[in-house]
C-alpha cells in the first residue's frame, strides 16, 4: 500500500478522471439553478425590447418550470441503450443548451 511497492494511480483504479454514473442531489440542484439563471437572463433581455434571432430561438425553448425531470437531467443519445444519457456525461455540459430532445425520446 505505502512504501517502495505502492500501486500507481493507473493500477489502483483504472481511469484517472472518474465521473459517477448518477447525478448527485447537489449536482441536480446546481443544474436546476443554472437553468433558472438562464431563464432569468432570457426574460430580462426580452423585456429590454431587443429583438434578435438568437433571442427568438431562446424564447422558443421550454423554461425550467415547464421541463420534465427526465429532460432536465438526461439528453438524447443514439448510441446509448434507451436512447438517453445523463447530461453530466456530455462534454462541457454546463455550457451547452440541452433543453430540447427529439420528439418521442
Amino acid at each position: 500500500m505505502f512504501g517502495a511497492f505502492r500501486q500507481s494511480s493507473i493500477l489502483s483504479g483504472g481511469l484517472l478522471w472518474k465521473t459517477p454514473w448518477r447525478l448527485s442531489p447537489t449536482r441536480k440542484a446546481n443544474q436546476r439553478k443554472r437553468l433558472k439563471q438562464v431563464d432569468s437572463v432570457i426574460s430580462a433581455v426580452a423585456q429590454s425590447g431587443v429583438t434578435t434571432r438568437s433571442l427568438e430561438k431562446a424564447l422558443a425553448l421550454p423554461m425550467e418550470s415547464e421541463m420534465n425531470p427526465r429532460d432536465k437531467y438526461t439528453t438524447f443519445s443514439k448510441h446509448h441503450r434507451g436512447y438517453r444519457k445523463s447530461q453530466h456525461k456530455v462534454p462541457k455540459w454546463t455550457r451547452l443548451t440541452l433543453r430540447e430532445n427529439p420528439k418521442g425520446f
